[in-house]
Formats: structure tokens, sequence, C-alpha cells
């Protein structure tokens, strides 16, 4: 790569970025700074890593546009109606359909789902409870989520079940988003919708940057993309008329749209795929992705887990709390906010610049693609000092601006889903954690990245489901983790009793 002297420009390949995003990121900021470009021929995208620059890109709606999805698609196309939904919309016809579909995520109607999240999460609890008690033959043999891994990583521990946090999470999430939106638990379904949603947006990730370079690997998914659109049509399609035949409720957010739209307007069954069809693809991936980042940084940092057990103890006596009871776990809040802050679900974002304008030293003309990174911004020493410590107690006394963090993105866009998302973690942890200590495997491979906008795990995250007894303990970890999250001085601690 050559620098460029006169802007904050680095030559070098713009498919480096969605080969190793977090990567990229790293090397164009510690080249540059909070503002910089990647560059290759006449093809650049610009990297805001800064608050300032986040502001001006997402408080400015008219000049930057959001392309959720680089690839459309031939107009009649499934893919083209998938990638029509709220994220792609701008303007006016933005604002109208967010108004139109914002009443279900509102903070007033969040009390309609409380009962079918504890209803889901009291059923998975229940199942690793099976597993327990039924584990004792089943880790003779290593028994992880369904598949078989090395006797060594389990011998030590016989009588526990040993779940992959990851998979756990995310089948809970497709069940839990499909109850949601559609007010129908079909398994079977959401499985196989959510499966099919997650190939596609990795798709939509490859195929993308064809609209930046040409690339014969690249181009040649292009067909594959469009044939997974249409499945996943076709499964969203299922799901909407299977609610329809079961009548509305006011405890999905598909009948709520439904009802608030014979007043407001109609929304096509077309615009409606493609709203429900990204909302469900967000939605279960980014809070799935939390959880299993939450409670995975909670089991290596046993002392803070035991301060937050402590508090769950003492807010609550039943299985699951209360909407009530929600907000009175401030501990419980500063760790979600921290993990968020970390790991955050959301990698990066991308606007599309609409007007010649100046941002900072650049001059953009129209059709520049500008990325903001929550990944980076969160990570600025000057705004997060120690950055890469897990450290729930900085927000005792910090108050972040919106541009400095945004984990649900911030200015006129700013996630729908933002209230529901928090009332699901701030309700399922501490069921979860109440019910069982949850403690990684010796030596597990943990590994994270940044894959079409969202940052993941990549690998299973092995951890022993044992009934809750307070000994929290803290086990020693491979993989990249390491370069996202400084665990070395906790997992040196080992472990921290609960006082009795």
């Amino acid at each position: 790569m050559k620098y460029h002297r006169k802007l904050p420009v680095t030559q070098g390949r713009l498919l480096d970025f969605s080969s190793d995003t977090i990567a990229c990121l790293q090397n164009l900021y510690h080249q540059h700074g909070d503002l910089a470009a990647l560059r290759e021929g006449e093809q650049q995208i610009v990297f805001s890593f800064g608050p300032r620059w986040h502001q001006q890109i997402l408080s400015d709606t008219e000049t930057f546009h959001s392309r959720f999805f680089a690839v459309r698609g031939p107009k009649k196309s499934a893919h083209r109606r998938l990638t029509s939904g709220l994220l792609s919309m701008n303007g006016k016809e933005h604002k109208t359909h967010r108004r139109l579909v914002m009443n279900p995520f509102q903070k007033k109607s969040l009390h309609n789902y409380h009962q079918p999240i504890v209803k889901l999460a009291s059923e998975l609890l229940d199942r690793w409870q099976e597993m327990s008690l039924s584990s004792s033959n089943e880790n003779e043999h290593g028994l992880i989520a369904g598949k078989i891994i090395p006797h060594a990583a389990t011998a030590t521990w016989q009588h526990y079940p040993v779940i992959d946090l990851n998979a756990e999470m995310t089948n809970f999430m497709l069940r839990e988003t499909s109850a949601l939106l559609f007010g129908v638990d079909i398994p079977e379904i959401a499985l196989q919708l959510g499966k099919t949603i997650d190939r596609w947006v990795r798709m939509n990730h490859r195929v993308g940057m064809g609209a930046f370079v040409t690339d014969r690997h690249v181009n040649a998914n292009y067909e594959l993309l469009l044939e997974l659109a249409e499945n996943v049509e076709s499964d969203v399609r299922q799901l909407i008329q299977a609610r329809r035949e079961t009548g509305l409720t006011d405890h999905d957010v598909l009948s709520l749209f439904i009802q608030a739209n014979k007043h407001r307007g109609p929304i096509s069954d077309d615009q409606l795929v493609g709203h429900i069809a990204v909302m469900f693809g967000a939605a279960h991936l980014t809070t799935a992705h939390t959880l299993a980042w939450t409670i995975f940084l909670l089991a290596q940092h046993p002392q803070m887990m035991s301060e937050v057990y402590r508090e769950i103890e003492q807010t609550f006596s039943t299985d699951s709390p209360s909407m009530e009871q929600i907000e009175k776990m401030p501990m419980m809040d500063r760790v979600i906010k921290e993990s968020m802050r970390i790991l955050p679900a959301s990698g990066y974002s991308q606007r599309i610049c609409m007007n010649p304008t100046r941002l900072g030293p650049f001059d953009l003309c129209v059709g520049t693609t500008v990325i903001f990174s929550q990944f980076m911004t969160h990570r600025l020493p000057e705004i997060y000092p120690n950055p890469e410590k897990f450290d729930p107690d900085r927000w005792l006394n910090f108050s972040p601006s919106a541009y400095q963090y945004l984990p649900f993105g911030a200015g006129p866009r700013m996630c729908l889903g933002a209230p529901m998302s928090l009332s699901i973690l701030k309700t399922v942890l501490p069921m979860i954690l109440k019910r069982f200590r949850l403690q990684v495997v010796s030596d597990a491979e943990i590994n994270g990245q940044i894959i079409s906008t969202m940052l993941g795990p990549t690998t299973p995250i092995p951890a022993l489901a044992i009934p809750q007894d307070g000994d929290f303990q803290s086990s020693p970890v491979r993989g990249n983790i390491h370069a996202l999250v400084n665990l070395k001085s906790v997992e040196q601690q080992a472990s921290f009793r609960r006082a009795a």
C-alpha cells in the first residue's frame, strides 16, 4: 500500500475491506486518524471513525442516503422487493414509512411483548435443565449442541451439558423474532427462514463489492443471490399468511402494522415483505450476537458476574423479572452498555453521497460510499480510556453523546427496534444468569469477525451449563477474541466465589 501525502488516503484493494473488515478499519485509523479513505484506481470508500464526522453524515439525510444493499436486482425480482424495505428508503418515502411502522416499536408497546419473551426464554432454560439431568451419559461422548467434540474437552465435567452459546442464542432469537414479528411460534419455518436470510445477507456482502470492483469471483455469485432472495421471500410470505389465518392480535408487530395502516394508509404486500424480511434478519442476528457476547464477557469476568448475580437475586425472587423490575438493575444495565460498546453487534453502516459536499478534507462527489464504524468509534481512547478493557463501571459517571456511543445508530434514522432489543436483553439475560452458571470450556477457540456489517462469533462458544451455584470461574481461551478484548488479567484471576 502507498500513503497519499495530500489527503488521508490509502491506495489499496477495495476487496481488502470485505475480506478482513476489522483489520482494514484498524489499519486506516492507525494510518490516518478519525477520517480516511481507501482508494483503488478511480474508486474510493471514505471511512468515518470520529463523532464529529458521524454527526454530519447521520444528521444530513438529504446529502447522505442510506443504501443498505449495494445490489438491488432486476425490477420485478424477489431480490428487488426484499431490498425495498425501510433500510433502503430515503427522503419523503422513508419518513412516511417510518411513521407507518414505528408504533409497534415504541416504548408504550413493549408490555405487549414481555410475556412472549419470558415464555420462550423459560422454554430454553427448561431444555437446558433437561439436558443437565441427562448429561451424564451424553457427556461421556462429548456432546455439544448436538455435535461431537473431543472427549478431553469434557472429561473434567461429566455431569454438566456443554452448549454452544453462539448457536443457542441464534436459534433462540430466531424463535423469539418469529413470535414477536408474526405472533406465531413455528420453529421449523423460523429456523429455515433464519438460515436462508443469513446466507442471503452474507451473499449480499460478497456480491455488493461488485458494485465497486470488477472481480469474476464476486460477480459469479449474483445468480445465487437472486435464487436465495426467492427462497427468503417465499418463507416470509408463508409466515405472513400464517399470521392472517390465525387472526390479528395486539401482541405481534405484523398485526400492529396491519391495524395501524387501516387508518394511516395501506402498505402493500410487497412493501410488507421488504420491511419484515430486513427486520427479521437484523433483529435476530444483532440481538443474538449481543446475548452471546454478553454472557461470554461475564463468564470471563467472574467478579463482575458475581455482582450481577447478587443484583439479580435482590431484584426478583421468581424465575423472571417484570417489566418494572428490568429497569431496577443498574449493574445489568451497565454490563449491557459495555458489551455493546466493546463488541457492538453492528460493526459499521454505510451511506451514499447524493449531493456534492465536503467532509473534512474530502470533496465528495455524487455516488461516493461513506462508511461510519461503531466498532472503531467505541474504541477511541480519547473517549473510552483503556478501550479494550471490559469495564461496566466506566458508565457510572460517563454520558457519551449520541455520536460517541451509537450501537443502534444515531440521528433521524436511528434503529426503530432499539427499545425492543433492550427489553429482550434486560429480560432474558437475568433469567439465564439466575438459573445457570455458564462457564466457557477451557482452551476453546473463540473468534469474531464483522460480516455484512455485523460483528458476531465465527466459532462456537462452548460453555458448561451448570445450575447456578455462585462459584464463578473464568477459563483460558484461544482465538482472535484476544485482539478484541483484553482478557489476560481476568484469566489470571481464575475464579470468584460470591460471599455467603
